[in-house]
């Protein structure tokens, strides 16, 4: 692939992730303090993004990429998004705001697989273009928390605003992209294999029915953080939250380089398992900050180890199953482990957190609504300790195939 095309490349990637960037982190700030959204109504709210993920396979790899070409699909559902977006801004009620959010991310989630489809369809050598491309997700999620809190945007309608701009300026974009005809065309597929249901005779090994199950639980403490990061850091004044927020997105670029050095030495057990123990570290230093004590770094310390709680969980894991799973079950197992962890894991997270969060919120004489934050967190955290000794236990993979994935082969 030419330098050429990978800016091309890099450029829609970027695009791609900040417009998520630009409302997501924020939106539960937004929520709470604007809009007067109760708890249980803002974990919903970050559940959208599980229903989108669960739904759009249907609309972008059953029906619309058999008939367009990829980068007009891609084109098509960010200008329809940019739409759908607008209206967003214009919504003050939940029952009006969140049946177009769910629309919205149905449109958007659909285009995490096309922006992957249409950068290995032109790369020459994906095991070296793909992650360059792709590390361009997380330049672009830490330029919109910059611009984010650059422009204060992080307690209003603003960042939807700048989120609708940014999804017209990537429809528009992606109309230039290289050609890319449809993946599917002529071809049947089902219900089961859209889902990956294909690949469900691995469960019949345990330790991959381990990992599954291992990967389900972790998404519902992680989903603790997505929701409810950015409004405790405004809750305690914590000056520009969104652009501290980016360190995490800065780690994660660290951790993933890391990646390959680090997993001779670990092997995917270990990978995974410093990914969920990180999950408890983060938790767990969230949920004893004490501002008395001005012990920021704990803070700060539980953001910076985003690459690990990432990385190790998301990036390992789709490894793991690539390497697992046998060449004609390998879509369908990849689409398995989204389903089981980006699909249900992070919607039944994300309704805990807000009921959580609602449980343990309080509104003061002036009408403003509060959080035990020590709460809050420690029970992700405690909740992220049990899986981590679950996994210890009960996750025995066989020497010979870990091996194999550890060189590499």
């Amino acid at each position: 692939m030419s330098a050429f095309t990978i800016v091309r490349l890099w450029i829609m990637v970027f695009l791609h992730y900040f417009v998520w960037g630009s409302w997501y982190v924020t939106m539960g700030t937004y929520l709470t303090q604007t809009l007067k959204f109760e708890g249980g109504q803002v974990g919903l709210a970050y559940g959208s993004t599980a229903i989108g993920a669960i739904v759009s396979p249907f609309f972008a790899g059953i029906v619309a990429d058999r008939f367009f070409a990829t980068q007009k699909l891609l084109g098509t559902l960010h200008l329809l998004g940019a739409g759908l977006l607008y209206l967003v801004t214009m919504q003050e009620t939940f029952n009006a705001f969140y049946p177009l959010l769910i629309l919205y991310t149905i449109s958007y989630m659909a285009g995490h697989g096309l922006t992957n489809t249409l950068t290995l369809h032109h790369a020459v050598n994906p095991g070296k273009e793909f992650p360059i491309v792709m590390m361009a997700g997380s330049v672009g999620w830490i330029a919109a928390g910059l611009v984010n809190s650059g422009l204060m945007l992080e307690d209003n309608v603003g960042m939807f605003q700048l989120a609708c701009g940014a999804a017209a300026v990537m429809g528009l974009y992606s109309f230039t992209l290289p050609h890319t005809p449809p993946k599917g065309a002529g071809q049947k597929v089902s219900v089961r294999t859209m889902l990956g249901f294909d690949a469900l005779k691995l469960m019949r090994e345990p330790s991959f029915a381990t990992f599954i199950v291992c990967s389900f639980l972790i998404c519902i403490p992680l989903s603790f953080y997505f929701a409810w990061m950015n409004v405790f850091l405004n809750e305690l004044g914590i000056a520009n939250a969104a652009a501290k927020m980016t360190i995490g997105q800065v780690s994660d670029v660290v951790f993933l380089l890391l990646l390959p050095v680090l997993l001779p030495l670990l092997r995917s057990k270990g990978i995974l398992l410093v990914g969920m123990a990180a999950w408890a570290l983060r938790f767990g230093l969230f949920a004893w900050f004490d501002t008395a004590r001005d012990a920021h770094w704990m803070m700060y310390l539980g953001i910076a180890v985003h690459g690990m709680c990432y990385d190790f969980i998301f990036v390992m894991g789709r490894m793991y199953v690539d390497k697992r799973a046998s060449a004609d079950i390998r879509g369908a197992a990849q689409g398995l482990h989204a389903f089981v962890t980006l699909g249900i894991g992070m919607f039944v997270g994300s309704w805990l957190s807000g009921v959580v969060g609602a449980h343990y919120a309080s509104q003061g004489a002036d009408g403003a609504v509060t959080h035990n934050w020590q709460m809050i967190w420690a029970i992700p955290a405690v909740l992220s300790v049990v899986l981590t000794i679950l996994f210890v236990v009960s996750f025995k993979d066989r020497e010979s195939r870990v091996k194999a994935l550890a060189d590499g082969k």
